[in-house]
């Protein structure tokens, strides 16, 4: 006779044995988990739930552009500050200024279940946002605010939502180091399309956190130039510059050499200097 506490016991394994499969999976680094709902179904990230009032401006395309551009129908920056939700529940992974052409990043993890009946789980990625309402390791509910649409860093862009759906867990803010295609990104409408619905499950599920690798948009300044020192009146001393950097500097072309004694350029000199 199997009692209710074999059944939650028998449960309890299969969940561990699921979560020990995925972290096989993903880098060595990835050891933390924490528990939340499985997802009930995803919605749009703007007008919510079918995206009313947006429209998509530009698409998924593998090699390219590695996720989707949400605009509102008013035009221009007639939707900057508008609300950006989460499109399922998930627990916060990532929130920070990246800066450079990012900005605002909010990245939320997901678990699903795939129609084979197997646990499944994306990351989205909602970028150039104005506002941060979530940090890392807040656990969130499908169509939670989680910011408002933003222009990028330095209102570089016209306002929009950039969204990314994830296959991989470890990519987070290094997508360089990742095949640009269908083997780490879904299309984000499409996959939204495709689960729009599943079957409510009110339980919750293990869910690896801490599976990037550390994402520093100064790591070139941190790594190869002294780090500035204060002395007791505040005042801030300028980094040393390395040689090679100043000198590509004052170069100021990435033109390609023309004979052996033509210097290489500024790009093609900073990545030979960092080893690339």
């Amino acid at each position: 006779m199997v009692t209710p506490l074999d059944s939650h016991i028998r449960t309890t394994l299969v969940l561990a044995a699921s979560a020990l499969v995925l972290c096989s999976a993903i880098p060595a680094w990835a050891v933390k988990t924490t528990t939340h709902y499985i997802a009930d179904g995803f919605d749009y990230p703007v007008g919510p739930p079918n995206g009313d009032g947006y429209y998509k401006a530009r698409g998924y395309y593998p090699n390219g552009h590695l996720g989707e551009d949400w605009n509102g129908r008013g035009g221009g920056n007639t939707d900057e500050g508008d609300p950006i939700y989460a499109i399922g529940h998930g627990v916060v992974v990532y929130s920070d200024d990246f800066k450079m052409g990012w900005g605002n990043v909010v990245i939320i993890r997901h678990a699903y279940r795939e129609k084979n009946g197997q646990i499944a789980y994306i990351d989205s990625l909602y970028g150039h946002l104005k506002v941060r309402m979530v940090r890392e390791g807040d656990k969130i509910t499908r169509g939670q605010q989680i910011g408002t649409m933003g222009r990028g860093p330095h209102n570089m862009y016209y306002a929009h939502l950039h969204l990314e759906i994830r296959k991989n867990l470890a990519v987070g803010m290094n997508r360089s180091d990742f095949k640009r295609d269908y083997s780490v990104y879904h299309s984000p409408t499409n996959f939204i399309e495709k689960y729009r619905r599943l079957r409510p499950e009110y339980r919750r599920v293990p869910i690896p956190i801490d599976t990037f690798k550390q994402s520093n948009p100064n790591l070139f300044t941190m790594d190869k130039v002294s780090a500035p020192s204060t002395g007791r009146g505040g005042s801030m001393a300028r980094p040393n510059v390395p040689n090679v950097v100043r000198e590509a500097i004052d170069t100021q072309t990435d033109a390609k050499p023309t004979s052996k004694d033509d210097k290489p350029g500024i790009w093609s000199r900073i990545r030979g200097f960092l080893g690339r």
